[in-house]
């Protein structure tokens, strides 16, 4: 199978190349300086170099906010051909604070309370009633950057007046006081692959590694972990990070990032991000490469006026012998593929000498 990294070409995309390189026959680098998006006749072509960019099994582009636009164009234009982990709609979700905030809403994932003003007099408003101290940032921004903080009514006006002078939009969030640390977890699919506690240095109120912050390995719990596989989720990204603060009344997400960096999490960690990444592309192509070719036969047979062959059951006993640990059992991993149950999944026991049944709520 043949692959494709779009990218600016940062340490963390190379470790992901290097990676990708394991499990797929080819792996092409790709400078997304290099690429445009042609419209027009009826037609949406990517090129690269001036060059059609060819045919690929797996594309996996990333940039900062600045190649939204770019980006979106180019999965829309080969997301129904090629397999990417981010959907279309993703790069402009996950790029903008404002509209990322609107997803997490819209889930019901639990967040700090986010206000968006559009004039300076309306943002004076909500500052005249709010709790002290407030973060206020732009939309777009990465690393920590574009993030204020005003811990009075004059401090943030004056905050304001310098945000109303760039003409920019901006968001004012509630803050939550957490010493300076949060947690940066890492999705892909639907598992969390790896976390981090991260926090500021002195006198800093911004955790980001790119700040200055300091990162150790931390183990989420399962609420936490399900909030952060639900927020990618909302977004429509299998591969991303999500930044969260705990608050007085649990985890609250604080951001999703569409690209994040490698080294600080694989260093707190020990854990080869990039090779989980890589490996879960390679799976997620193999798996939708045979969904198509079972597809194209399916037409095949069709087309040829023949009935498919019989299609084997399903497995509905096994005899094994189960896996303790400690005083708990581990079901066989064939029982979770074919009972199609995942951890966000309620069900009910009911157990007796000999026997236990589990069902779906």
């Amino acid at each position: 199978m043949k692959a494709a990294i779009i990218s600016l070409g940062s340490v963390s995309s190379k470790w992901t190349a290097a990676a990708m390189k394991k499990y797929f026959k080819t792996v092409d680098q790709i400078d997304i300086r290099t690429i445009e998006v042609n419209m027009g006749g009826g037609e949406l072509n990517v090129l690269c170099n001036g060059k059609p960019i060819g045919e690929y099994d797996c594309i996996f582009a990333k940039g900062s906010f600045r190649y939204e636009a770019l980006l979106r164009s180019v999965a829309a234009a080969l997301c129904d051909t090629v397999y990417m982990p981010v959907t279309p709609q993703a790069y402009t979700i996950g790029h903008d604070k404002l509209i990322t905030h609107l997803y997490l809403q819209k889930n019901n994932i639990p967040m700090p309370k986010t206000y968006l003003a559009a004039t300076t007099e309306a943002a004076k408003g909500i500052l005249k009633q709010a709790n002290y101290p407030v973060i206020m940032k732009f939309p777009q921004g990465t690393g920590g950057k574009g993030v204020m903080f005003a811990d009075s009514f004059a401090s943030a006006s004056s905050v304001l007046d310098a945000l109303t002078a760039l003409r920019q939009p901006f968001i004012i969030q509630e803050y939550v006081e957490t010493d300076g640390v949060d947690t940066r977890i890492i999705v892909i699919g639907d598992k969390v692959a790896a976390a981090m506690k991260r926090k500021a240095v002195f006198g800093e109120k911004r955790s980001n590694i790119h700040a200055g912050g300091v990162g150790e390995s931390f183990t989420p719990d399962n609420f936490t972990r399900k909030i952060a596989i639900k927020s990618a989720q909302a977004i429509g990204a299998e591969i991303c990070a999500v930044d969260i603060i705990d608050g007085p009344k649990g985890p609250l997400v604080i951001e999703v990032n569409l690209s994040p960096g490698l080294q600080g999490i694989t260093k707190a960690t020990k854990i080869d991000v990039a090779d989980k990444i890589a490996k879960y592309l390679y799976e997620r192509t193999k798996d939708i490469t045979g969904k198509e070719k079972e597809k194209d036969k399916k037409n095949l047979y069709g087309d040829l006026g023949i009935p498919e062959p019989e299609k084997e059951q399903k497995i509905k006993e096994i005899i094994t012998n189960l896996d303790f640990r400690g005083e708990r059992m581990l079901l066989p991993k064939a029982v979770t593929n074919v009972s199609k149950i995942t951890e966000d999944d309620e069900v009910t026991i009911s157990v007796d000498k000999g026997e236990i049944n589990i069902k779906k709520f």
